[in-house]
């Protein structure tokens, strides 16, 4: 098996040490990337979308929104709610995140009738739990709790900037 397939069931698992040796790799930012453009096609081809060109901008904005939320996260866990010993980059944080996205290359099976919705649902709630402990290995907290308050502040100030975007776009 390749470290990388390693690595992504190890970070599947909830395994605090694979997100360890994913943080700690300044050489795996480009792998990361592949797994979050891997799991953004999986969702964009388990949700049925068959146009080309509305499955390039599926993955565009999945990946976009995707750093923007790499950003908040950094900032708000950083500066906002950091612990004693919080200290993270950029790079760490997108690692450990990018690797959160491991599963969501499940999500492909959402194509599966009848099951398919239940499969996408139950793999976007078990990528929920891979972003937290991403967020807490990252920023070296102690408490899963400020990584959850993290991730959820996060994903809120994410959903006004995008919803924001969208009502200007209009």
């Amino acid at each position: 098996m390749s470290a990388l397939t390693h690595r992504m069931i190890g970070v599947a698992q909830l395994r605090p040490e694979s997100y360890e040796d994913v943080e700690a790799d300044h050489h795996a930012n480009l792998q990361a990337v592949a797994i979050v453009f891997l799991s953004s096609l999986a969702a964009a081809v388990g949700t049925g979308i068959r146009d080309i060109g509305s499955m390039l901008a599926v993955l565009f904005v999945a990946i976009l929104s995707w750093l923007i939320w790499v950003l908040l996260t950094l900032l708000i866990g950083t500066h906002l709610l950091p612990e004693k010993n919080t200290k993270a980059d950029f790079g760490q944080i997108l690692r450990t995140t990018g690797f959160s996205a491991a599963p969501g290359i499940l999500r492909v099976f959402g194509l599966i009738p009848v099951v398919g919705h239940l499969i996408f649902t139950a793999v976007m709630v078990w990528m929920l739990f891979t972003f937290v402990v991403a967020v807490r290995q990252a920023l070296d907290y102690t408490s899963t709790r400020r990584a959850l308050a993290v991730c959820v502040l996060g994903w809120v100030i994410h959903g006004v900037l995008l919803f924001g975007f969208v009502l200007t776009a209009v």
